[in-house]
């Protein structure tokens, strides 16, 4: 599991064995976790995070 990148507390990180699916990153805190999809951005798994911290691990993935 790469990590990707690190935003404060967010490890973005991607799996080798996820390759047959759409482009996509995993961003992990904790006990929480979530997957976005990148072309486009949009959320496609989310487990224990906030509407709040979502919108946020959006607007990052869109930046970076």
């Amino acid at each position: 599991m790469p990590t990707l990148l690190r935003v404060g507390p967010y490890c973005f990180f991607c799996y080798a064995s996820d390759r047959d699916q759409p482009t996509h990153v995993h961003i992990e805190r904790n006990s929480s976790e979530a997957k976005f999809w990148l072309t486009p951005v949009r959320l496609q798994f989310n487990k224990g995070f906030s509407s709040n911290e979502i919108n946020r691990l959006q607007t990052l993935t869109e930046d970076n």
